[in-house]
């Protein structure tokens, strides 16, 4: 069974840092892409984060980089977003998202349930 279970999330003030964890289990994780990805209320889920297989290359969005690290753990099958310099505007449910090759390169994709940021004096 594929799991994928976020923590980390809650209340921070406008400034402060965040560290997102993502335990996951049920797939060779060696053999995913992981994603961060985050729903502000009213908006559509947004790509904010990816990281590849062995970690070699990152991507971030545009308008958050330099806010975010993203990471990852072969040997306990986790990823990490690390948030820095939070504001307001963040607050969202964050969401761990696996992209998973098989033997034919052919991908199936994972979802967490989220954890939800929020970023408040």
């Amino acid at each position: 069974q594929v799991q994928l279970v976020e923590s980390g999330g809650g209340l921070v003030q406008p400034g402060g840092s965040l560290r997102l964890s993502c335990a996951t289990s049920g797939f060779s994780f060696n053999m995913a892409e992981m994603k961060w990805y985050r729903q502000i209320p009213g908006k559509e889920r947004e790509l904010v984060a990816s990281i590849t297989e062995r970690g070699s290359w990152t991507d971030y969005i545009a308008s958050l980089e330099g806010r975010l690290t993203i990471s990852r753990d072969s040997a306990k099958n986790t990823v990490t977003l690390q948030m820095d310099s939070l504001k307001p505007e963040d607050k969202a449910v964050y969401y761990c998202h696996a992209v998973v090759l098989d033997e034919s390169m052919r991908s199936t994709r994972y979802w967490g349930q989220g954890t939800q940021v929020t970023v408040s004096s």
